[in-house]
């Protein structure tokens, strides 16, 4: 079974899965991904600063990780 993320999931959490998935936050401005606070940040909650659609990034997140199966 795949990974998947919900708008729930901590981004520190998913990163620590796969690395891979950075361009995907660096896409909505996210461009502090090595910062602690960022790290310990919900999706829905990195989306809520920068504007993003939480469910959009997920869908990302989620074929990405059912790609790699």
């Amino acid at each position: 079974m795949a990974y998947s993320v919900t708008k729930d999931t901590v981004i520190g959490d998913i990163l620590d899965v796969d690395f891979d998935v950075a361009p995907l936050f660096l896409e909505i401005g996210m461009h502090c991904l090595g910062c602690p606070a960022s790290r310990g940040e919900t999706i829905e909650e990195a989306c809520a600063v920068h504007g993003t659609d939480p469910e959009a990034l997920v869908a990302k997140l989620n074929a990405h990780f059912a790609s790699k199966q």
